[in-house]
């Protein structure tokens, strides 16, 4: 890990899924810039997957396509594994840990309240890039969606909430989200806690956290940004269970490749101002002159 982050926290990377893995890989390949490291250590954690013996060396040659040496692929299926003293050096030896796709709830139940999740955290706060995809995305927040149905929703009850892994505060993400229909979930999360920033992210897409909680859209689609902060109705305190939803002034930004958002003045911000204040914090050498063994930019 290079000296300029080592007592600061690490980026935060959540992908919408089906992200590129064979040719251009440019969320893949963020994720390893926002190490700042030439030659970093990657841990894939299949926990959320059903079937890790599959996604496990998917991610393993991406990665390593990409110029990695050193990639651990964790196949941790129970809480017992997850206490586990291997796999708590492996992701203590990681700059960047990865947590696959699958279902959200497996991925918070096995983890929780385990060693492994201590480390998880113990890293990302000495600089490591914590990275999720699907439901590896979905669980990262506080406060994470399992369920609902985007057709159903917008009717009170019809979005599941529980607590998440707790690596961000403020906001609830949603995976899958321009491909799968899923605006009406956060509409309805927004309803109910205006005070949580939704962030709804297309396939092939990733927003990243920054340390000072500057929001960048990465990939080839989308950051949805529903906004409720500043709504001036909602009739969900008076409704019944599987009633409809009324909310106004709800404040929606897309994102694209390049653009920001500023999570304390919930402002948007363009390449300049998105590029003032993150590219100081990963100034890498350029190709040309990197090591033999170094990953590819």
């Amino acid at each position: 890990m290079s000296a300029h982050l080592a007592q600061a926290p690490g980026c935060l990377v959540a992908i919408g899924g089906a992200e590129d893995k064979t040719s251009a890989r440019a969320v893949l390949r963020h994720v390893l810039k926002l190490t700042g490291v030439l030659d970093p250590t990657v841990a894939v954690l299949a926990t959320a997957s059903q079937i890790p013996e599959l996604v496990l060396p998917m991610y393993h040659e991406a990665f390593r396509g990409l110029g990695v040496q050193r990639v651990h692929t964790l196949d941790v299926r129970t809480r017992h594994a997850a206490n586990a003293p291997a796999a708590v050096a492996q992701v203590e030896a990681a700059d960047v840990i990865f947590m696959t796709g699958g279902d959200q709830l497996r991925l918070t139940y096995v983890l929780g309240g385990t060693t492994l999740l201590d480390a998880i955290r113990r890293r990302h706060a000495a600089g490591a890039v914590i990275a999720g995809t699907s439901a590896g995305a979905a669980a990262m927040s506080r406060t994470m969606i399992y369920d609902g149905d985007a057709a159903a929703s917008m009717h009170k009850g019809n979005v599941k909430m529980t607590s998440g892994l707790g690596f961000v505060r403020g906001v609830v993400i949603d995976s899958h989200f321009v491909q799968c229909g899923r605006f009406t979930r956060l509409m309805e999360v927004g309803a109910a806690n205006p005070e949580r920033l939704g962030l709804g992210l297309g396939e092939d897409t990733a927003v990243v956290v920054h340390p000072d909680r500057v929001l960048e859209a990465v990939g080839t689609g989308h950051v949805i940004v529903v906004d409720s902060w500043s709504i001036d109705h909602s009739n969900v305190a008076e409704i019944a269970q599987g009633d409809a939803i009324t909310v106004s002034n709800v404040t929606v930004h897309a994102l694209t490749a390049g653009l920001g958002f500023d999570m304390e003045t919930r402002r948007v911000l363009p390449p300049d101002m998105l590029l003032a204040r993150t590219a100081p914090l990963f100034a890498l050498p350029e190709p040309a002159v990197l090591e033999a063994g170094a990953w590819r930019m």
